[in-house]
């Protein structure tokens, strides 16, 4: 009988032991993606989310931000001042051509007054172009901004410290033959 109730309570206790709440993980793993995505809303966000998961000693991603939106905002800058420009520009070629418009004076572009019709449309082609490059430009720094941060995001994890060595050696086998030794270290 005693065996029976040892053996009943030996069996039964490890059922009542087991935790009805499962927890899991607290720590999320670092994702490229999300450091892509948050980098495509706001530009510069993916580089604060690589800086926020790195460890203590290697958080240097933080000065890429004024960079980003400084190139962004020249870019940005070049577009807006060359959009303008080829606007006044076309303004006065067209009002040149109705030159019994009255309000040609009204908005007659100083500027450019010593140049005929023809340096005009020049000069408006110049701005054109420039206008377009201006929006590759910014397209390219929004690229290389997101490029960057999943590249950065991909050496979160890399570990680069000085326990890790290589060495290569040159040998002399028996046979008098030169030969390398190759010497990996992982600590």
């Amino acid at each position: 009988m005693k065996r029976l109730l040892f053996f009943f309570l030996l069996i039964s206790s490890p059922v009542f032991s087991q935790d009805s709440l499962s927890v899991g993980d607290t720590v999320r793993p670092h994702s490229i993606r999300r450091a892509i995505l948050y980098s495509a809303v706001v530009p510069g966000a993916g580089q604060v989310y690589n800086h926020l998961a790195m460890p203590k000693g290697k958080k240097k991603a933080f000065w890429k931000v004024p960079l980003i939106y400084a190139a962004l905002g020249t870019t940005t800058f070049f577009f807006t001042t060359n959009q303008k420009e080829q606007g006044r520009l076309k303004r006065e070629y067209l009002y040149r051509l109705e030159s019994t418009n009255p309000d040609y004076a009204k908005y007659h572009y100083k500027e450019v007054s010593q140049y005929d019709d023809a340096g005009i449309l020049t000069l408006y082609n110049q701005y054109l172009n420039w206008r377009d490059l201006s929006i590759l430009a910014v397209g390219a720094v929004y690229i290389l901004q997101l490029v960057d941060a999943g590249v950065e995001a991909h050496f979160v994890d890399f570990d680069v410290s000085e326990d890790l060595s290589i060495s290569v050696d040159p040998v002399i086998v028996a046979a008098r033959t030169p030969g390398v030794s190759l010497r990996l270290n992982f600590h």
